[in-house]
């Protein structure tokens, strides 16, 4: 059922308008947060991934087209689970059980409830999913990408969108880096945080392992047969157009912060170093293209 709000006090639409990307991750510990999802393609990738919504806000002028209808009825039903009762937002009678609040605003309200326009006029609030291990996560990888303290969150998108695009089986953070599930890294992205697998890279360990996932995770990639590629700005480089490359069964890319790059210990610790070639005087790309270029040279095949 849509409720349509004009007060932007309103508690239940606390989520969307007072609560920051921090608090909303923490919000139903200890049985884990929530993250926001902006436009119907986002959205929809979030549900199609599995991701339980609890509360949505939509542009009360598009209530009625078929793409507003249909993402609807998709969280309508996704929203009707087991996990979901007595703890999700917005819920307060126990007639309301089983349904989920779908609020819808005129422009000027959203404008000032959000504090954005949105484009696509279009929010749904998702419980964050259970965060696998980096066992679990590379098991079956061959190209992964791993990122050391990216904290841009357009940046992690970015990076996201091509390695989904570019054959990467998953990307493992470091916990200096932006979370995926920001509401702009997954509108950068295309959604596709919800499509490609990944994981933070600390305190991740399998139950029985002896694979210790920590600081020195570029050992612990290495033991797990990964061949261990750097991307920096050094002279002692190899050819990122090496056909060697192709050749290597598992391959880690691993890419660093704006501006300072990868810490030395990881770049000392890998197997190779790789720098991209640069002409007409420029010095570096920015680290969300430069994954693009890194991603497509070093996929495994012919």
């Amino acid at each position: 059922m849509i409720k349509e709000v004009n007060d932007i006090n309103l508690p239940e639409l606390n989520i969307f308008s007072k609560l920051g990307e921090n608090e909303l991750r923490h919000y139903y510990e200890p049985y884990g947060g929530l993250f926001i999802a902006e436009s119907p393609n986002v959205i929809e990738r979030a549900l199609n991934a599995g991701c339980i919504p609890v509360s949505m806000l939509i542009d009360k002028t598009d209530a009625g087209n078929s793409e507003t209808k249909r993402i609807i009825d998709i969280v309508e039903a996704k929203g009707k689970t087991e996990e979901n009762i007595d703890t999700r937002v917005g819920v307060t009678k126990q007639e309301d059980i089983g349904t989920i609040n779908i609020y819808a605003a005129d422009k000027a309200v959203l404008r000032e409830l959000t504090g954005f326009p949105m484009t696509r006029g279009m929010l749904c609030a998702f419980r964050r999913p259970r965060s696998k291990t980096v066992e679990e996560i590379c098991a079956k990888a061959s190209r992964i990408a791993v990122l050391e303290d990216v904290m841009n969150p357009t940046n992690i998108g970015a990076i996201f969108r091509s390695a989904a695009a570019l054959g990467m089986d998953a990307v493992l953070l470091t916990k200096g880096c932006s979370d995926p599930y920001y509401r702009r890294a997954a509108r950068v992205s295309m959604g596709t945080v919800f499509q490609i697998p990944w994981t933070y890279i600390e305190n991740n360990r399998a139950e029985n392992s002896s694979v210790q996932i920590n600081s020195d995770y570029v050992k612990a990639l290495q033991e797990m047969g990964f061949f261990t590629v750097a991307m920096a700005l050094r002279n002692d480089t190899l050819d990122i157009n090496d056909k060697a490359f192709k050749e290597k069964e598992r391959i880690a890319i691993i890419l660093g912060s704006e501006g300072p790059g990868l810490r030395e210990e990881t770049i000392n610790a890998c197997d190779a170093t790789v720098k991209i070639p640069m002409m007409h005087g420029v010095d570096s790309l920015n680290v969300a293209a430069a994954s693009a270029v890194a991603f497509w040279e070093l996929r495994g095949g012919s």
